[in-house]
């Protein structure tokens, strides 16, 4: 259930172990890289992260080859972007992690394409489920109705399945309908901050290949409510992202987005949008909480079902995770599937899902439980957090100038390694010993010499 990055990918990781895989989707599919109603968030910046790209390679070789053919920019970390971060700037020493910021078209299209390219998975489009199928012991397909019928009237289809999987997104209702069938919904977790962020494409200008940077980052923090990105997208466009907190909510008319960037702690976004050539309307989003569904725990819940992408965690787009942990979940899905050791059960594979966003969930819920105005049950404060608070806020300081740490903190943001990480010994030195790092006060207009 769903034709996003989540939906393809986990289909694509189910095709070897099945007669006959299909895949629902309430749209059409576009034949290109075009925006569809069903990402709304298409129309924002997106990054893949270092582990989205060892993944999808996993899974599909040669595919991040494919998305750098296509115009898809690598960015280098720190080295090629001007950061601001708890009232500093980074320095701009050599890159030790990239990402991968072509747009979110970009990204669906060129995976849908080589995910539908071998005529191995059955596209159903323009549908939309409408419940599940089967009773509390096992699910046994969906029930689905074409879109664009008069609800009260349409009729419904069955689709038999012998294994159902929810990657529809974070507004999935499939707690409802396990509910419907004598079933167990999950225990959710809840956490937002009210954040709000308004986002506008660009033209590219001459010149641009001259600029001293590659992108612009203003990291918003507890004292500090604002923030802004800047980053390169194909055919020489660029993407503006502004954020802010519950009450500092970003505009969407022209005069209130350039007023935002000026608030900034820094003019060096707003310089840059005052020169530039705007490509696209201005696209407000909100649903930005990080919420999870406990399907892990134990339950009254049918076999035959699994949750992954946003269906089962979805975090505060502004850490730009989600593209990346829907393909690390659809790895961890094949492997699930593959192992000679165990057998695949459902509560075993959702576990296994489960796990693959934990670190995604710790350092976007981790981070948001901090910010003024945060609601949720997942916000409960726990007395042995406050020692881990107090080191990790005392890292990110520090990682501004000091690249031990910056490259510590680097590779666990990218999931590339655990957050434990970042107390290994190294790290926790130049942490709690070492001397005050010498950071930027102001941007950095060059990077350094390596």
């Amino acid at each position: 259930m769903g034709g996003g990055l989540a939906g393809l990918l986990a289909a694509h990781a189910l095709v070897a172990h099945a007669d006959r895989v299909t895949l629902v989707e309430r749209d059409r599919f576009p034949d290109g890289p075009f925006s569809r109603p069903g990402v709304p968030q298409d129309r924002h910046t997106h990054v893949m992260l270092e582990s989205g790209q060892r993944a999808l390679d996993s899974l599909l070789p040669g595919m991040t080859g494919e998305l750098l053919e296509h115009g898809s920019p690598r960015v280098g970390m720190p080295r090629d972007i001007v950061q601001w971060q708890t009232g500093t700037w980074y320095r701009r020493t050599r890159a030790t992690a990239h990402v991968l910021t072509g747009s979110r078209p970009l990204n669906d299209w060129l995976v849908r394409r080589r995910v539908l390219a071998g005529g191995r998975i059955t596209t159903v489009e323009g549908a939309e489920v409408v419940g599940l199928l089967g009773d509390v012991t096992r699910v046994r397909g969906v029930r689905l109705r074409d879109r664009g019928q008069d609800a009260a009237r349409a009729g419904t289809r069955e689709l038999a399945a012998d294994l159902v999987v929810d990657a529809s997104g974070r507004s999935s209702r499939a707690p409802a309908w396990l509910t419907a069938l004598g079933a167990e919904a999950p225990d959710e977790e809840y956490l937002e901050t009210g954040l709000a962020y308004a986002t506008r494409f660009f033209h590219g200008r001459p010149g641009d290949e001259d600029l001293p940077y590659r992108g612009i980052y203003i990291v918003p923090n507890p004292d500090q409510r604002r923030g802004g990105i800047l980053m390169p997208l194909e055919e020489g466009r660029w993407s503006v992202i502004l954020s802010g907190l519950r009450g500092s909510e970003p505009p969407t008319d022209e005069a209130g987005f350039m007023e935002f960037a000026a608030g900034l702690p820094h003019p060096v976004l707003h310089d840059w949008l005052s020169k530039a050539e705007p490509a696209s309307p201005i696209h407000g989003f909100r649903k930005t909480a990080n919420l999870r569904r406990r399907y892990d725990r134990p339950g009254r819940r049918p076999a035959g079902f699994l949750a992954t992408g946003e269906a089962l965690c979805s975090f505060n787009p502004v850490y730009g995770q989600g593209m990346s942990v829907a393909a690390m979940s659809a790895v961890v899905l094949r492997d699930a599937l593959a192992d000679p050791r165990r057998v695949p059960t459902t509560r075993r594979v959702q576990k296994a899902l489960f796990d693959a966003a934990r670190q995604a969930w710790d350092i976007s819920a981790g981070a948001d439980k901090n910010m003024p105005g945060a609601t949720g049950n997942a916000l409960r404060p726990r007395v042995v957090d406050r020692p881990a608070d107090w080191y990790l806020a005392r890292l990110q300081r520090r990682a501004t100038g000091n690249p031990v740490i910056g490259e510590a903190f680097r590779a666990a943001l990218s999931l590339t390694a655990p957050l434990g990480s970042l107390f290994a010994p190294r790290v926790a030195r130049a942490v709690l010993f070492g001397p005050d790092p010498d950071a930027p006060t102001e941007p950095p207009t060059r990077p350094e010499a390596e």
